[in-house]
């Protein structure tokens, strides 16, 4: 994995708010958006705009089912970006 790749991660949890979500996401393994969004203070867009950094830089994992979207941790991109950090 290049700089540029851990980079898009440390900028992805960067923010309070994506960085709560993260800390949700490994301790219930696996959450639907709706239920995300009763636990972080912000509307339907914003959540998006969030789960979408944190798809996007590899630290999660979404998967829909039907019209709901269920979100969970990539624990290979969560323990390569730790073993960088050794």
């Amino acid at each position: 994995m290049d700089l540029k790749e851990y980079a898009n991660m440390f900028k992805a949890i960067g923010d309070e708010t994506r960085l709560f979500i993260l800390k949700k996401l490994i301790t219930n393994d696996e959450l639907c958006a709706c239920k995300l969004l009763e636990m972080v203070n912000c509307n339907q867009s914003t959540l998006s705009h969030h789960m979408k950094i944190l798809t996007d830089s590899g630290l999660v994992i979404a998967r829909k089912d039907w019209k709901w979207v269920h979100y969970s941790i990539n624990k290979e991109k969560v323990e390569l970006l730790n073993n960088y950090l050794k």
